[in-house]
């Protein structure tokens, strides 16, 4: 028994040392076996917390041993931790500020990042005495490094969802755009037709890589998605649309708006104002729009953005901005307020979902259709 136990401090010794959070042969070096020993079972922890796991210890030498975020069950990240580490520092833009939000000292976050340049042979940020500041590879680096950690952690879904029986299983994608509410308000009338499948929600940030990944991949990681399409988007994106809807289009203002004292607005209203829209291209409905309005009322100024995102939203609302949305994202920004307009402007929404659904997805929308069509009866 306890040369199994020894067995397992060495291994979550060596363990942390391979994730290159510390200096190996220095640590080493420095510690007795006690220290080790202790190293150990401070790894062995964290197996079985299923929450982030925090551990600062205090060496001998009043140095400070600093460990980084150990993620989920099982212990160890599938990337470097150090790219969540860089992702805090260029949020903050100060090695203090990172430090304080991942509770670790300022020097344990300058070890990090000065190891990750070294091993990456980059330099990510550049040091001024007002603060730091990205460099070109590290803007490239900060891109892709989201997209990174994010996938590992759909990866780590992934394996864990084959392990177990999900026949019967609809994984929801659900972010501030796509909003999985309008089906819960569904889910009696489905439940009484398909009792026997589930919904699962997985969370997703919805940024333009994230969007790609996710929609020509619909059936593995997740089945459905709610939103707004036509058919050049199908095609692009490679998924199938199941129509619920044709939404009208309303604009969304900020509530210190003077706009936002009326409970609907005309479209002379938006006369003089500047209405953000998502960029040409993106949508046959919305360039119609797009050009009606700039035929019949140029008095409008058109402003294009390149995404819905709450980047948008915030904009909208910090620039005092009018914003073209559907009564879906009503909340999706506190400070903004969905009005109707005096137009008959229209958009299709429904669900996203593979080309070749699996059996319990087309159950499910064969349900959901059922629902629709009752309602409307």
């Amino acid at each position: 028994m306890k040369k199994m136990v020894f067995m397992l401090l060495l291994f979550g010794i060596s363990t942390y040392c391979n994730m290159n959070i510390i200096d190996n042969d220095e640590f080493l070096k420095q510690k007795s076996v006690k220290d080790l020993s202790r190293l150990g079972c401070d790894y062995l922890q964290t197996w079985y917390y299923t929450e982030v796991l925090q551990v600062n210890t205090a060496l001998e030498n009043n140095q400070e041993l600093c460990y980084n975020k150990i993620y989920q069950k099982g212990g160890i990240s599938m990337y470097n931790p150090q790219l969540k580490t860089f992702l805090k520092v260029a949020d903050c833009g100060s090695f203090n500020k990172a430090a304080e939000e991942l509770y670790i000292s300022p020097p344990a976050v300058v070890k990090q990042i000065n190891l990750l340049e070294s091993s990456l042979d980059l330099q990510l940020f550049t040091r001024t005495h007002r603060g730091i500041l990205l460099t070109d590879a590290g803007k490239s680096l900060y891109h892709d490094a989201k997209y990174i950690i994010q996938y590992c952690h759909d990866s780590v879904s992934r394996a864990k969802n084959a392990m177990q029986n999900e026949d019967c299983i609809i994984r929801i994608g659900t972010s501030p755009m796509t909003p999985g509410q309008f089906l819960m308000d569904m889910w009696p009338q489905i439940h009484a037709l398909c009792p026997d499948i589930k919904f699962q929600l997985v969370p997703f940030e919805n940024t333009p890589e994230n969007s790609r990944e996710i929609l020509k991949n619909l059936g593995k990681n997740i089945d459905i998605v709610a939103g707004l399409f036509d058919d050049g988007f199908l095609k692009s994106r490679k998924c199938a649309g199941f129509l619920i809807s044709h939404e009208p289009i309303r604009c969304a203002v900020s509530i210190y708006n003077d706009l936002s004292e009326k409970k609907h607005i005309t479209v002379s209203d938006i006369h003089g104002k500047n209405l953000m829209m998502i960029q040409r291209g993106w949508n046959t409905y919305l360039d119609v729009m797009r050009d009606e309005l700039l035929q019949n009322h140029s008095q409008i100024n058109i402003v294009d953005f390149d995404m819905f995102t709450v980047s948008a939203f915030n904009q909208c609302e910090n620039g005092n901005q009018l914003m073209i949305c559907i009564d879906n994202w009503a909340n999706v920004h506190p400070l903004l307020k969905v009005l109707p307009v005096d137009w008959d402007y229209t958009i299709p929404f429904g669900l996203l979902h593979s080309p070749n659904p699996s059996p319990t997805v087309k159950r499910f929308l064969d349900a959901v259709a059922q629902v629709i069509n009752h309602s409307e009866n």
